[in-house]
């Protein structure tokens, strides 16, 4: 049970930065804020927003994965963190020739910092609710 609920956690973590990444883009299309994704060019104010949502969505899944997490919850949102980083680092890899480097090396640097915030402000709401108890 615990191998699943850990499992669980972090794939939770996971798709929900995937999840929810997407249909912001795809609400932003629609809402032609963001041209369609079938033009290969952004402005750099499209790719900044973009990466601000992207970090605050891993922020919010270090947060779930640790409410998820059955032990160790640190330990699950960093393996989520270290996932984010592969995946970004293999984007950066990927379109290393491409404009706007900066974007895939910027979410592969905030991958680990982000969820690791997630995380702890997890352990800090959970503790100012114990002392709020007492």
């Amino acid at each position: 049970m615990k191998l699943f609920r850990s499992i669980a956690a972090i794939l939770g973590g996971i798709l929900f930065v995937i999840v929810l990444s997407t249909v912001t883009d795809l609400v932003l299309e629609k809402l032609q804020v963001y041209p369609s994704s079938t033009l290969a060019r952004y402005a750099k104010w499209m790719l900044l927003l973009a990466f601000c949502y992207r970090c605050l969505y891993a922020i919010v899944a270090g947060y779930i994965t640790a409410i998820l997490a059955p032990k160790r919850r640190m330990w699950h949102v960093m393996v989520v963190g270290y996932i984010g980083l592969a995946a970004s680092t293999v984007s950066a890899i990927l379109n290393w020739d491409k404009p706007d480097q900066w974007y895939p090396i910027a979410l592969a640097i905030t991958a680990l910092p982000s969820v690791w915030l997630g995380g702890k402000l997890r352990k800090v709401v959970k503790s100012r609710r114990r002392i709020r108890q007492q």
